[in-house]
């Protein structure tokens, strides 16, 4: 499988490691492949000290356990992912199109993610759970921006938000339709769906002028 989650690792020019916070970035980097694989109950804590060339009492060092790892990984995540796709609520269809970009290119983000929302279960707070709180930030932009004019006000800022993150994901959680559009699509390439994705979302949301 393609290294794609390996950003965050640090080593020396011989590829060892020197100090403690390469290490620990070695764990993060091998946890976020063995969490994307493997979603949080199946992953292994021997798998990632291999990995990561350490010890699983170091990697217990560093993290309380996989629940605590995998946090500090979706947490780091999701904020690289809001500083890659940046939500202009003025124009959702450009939106839409950063979030296709970012996730079509980083299938293996998509699926770690994914794994958290399918296992992780119980009441958390705003304040120790971040995508709660950029859920929160992004709604409260929408609503600024309908106040301005410059959203549809009819809509409730929870659908808007909603449809646009679930439009603009379509082909990522839905590999199958990819196989199902290189045959059977009139253009099977990938700047189709992108588009598709774009006009979908300015159908429904258009950009302001």
């Amino acid at each position: 499988m393609p290294r794609s989650l390996d950003h965050g690792r640090t080593t020396g020019p011989t590829g060892a490691s020197d100090g403690g916070e390469s290490t620990r970035e070695r764990i993060i980097a091998a946890a976020m492949e063995e969490f994307a694989l493997h979603g949080i109950a199946g992953a292994r804590v021997d798998r990632i000290a291999k990995l990561a060339r350490t010890s699983k009492d170091r990697v217990y060092t560093y993290f309380r356990g996989k629940e605590a790892l995998y946090a500090h990984i979706s947490e780091r995540e999701l904020a690289v992912i809001a500083e890659a796709t940046q939500m202009d609520p003025t124009d959702l269809p450009g939106y839409a199109g950063r979030l296709f970009d970012y996730f079509v290119a980083r299938p293996d983000h998509h699926r770690l993610i994914s794994w958290g929302r399918l296992e992780l279960s119980g009441p958390r707070t705003v304040a120790d759970d971040p995508t709660r709180a950029t859920i929160s930030r992004k709604l409260e932009q929408l609503r600024r921006a309908q106040e301005a004019g410059q959203l549809d006000s009819a809509w409730d800022p929870v659908d808007i938000l909603a449809l646009v993150n679930q439009i603009a994901m379509t082909w990522a959680s839905q590999p199958e339709f990819t196989e199902a559009a290189a045959e059977h699509a009139r253009d099977p390439s990938l700047t189709a769906r992108r588009a598709a994705v774009v006009a979908a979302v300015a159908s429904l949301f258009p950009r302001a002028d």
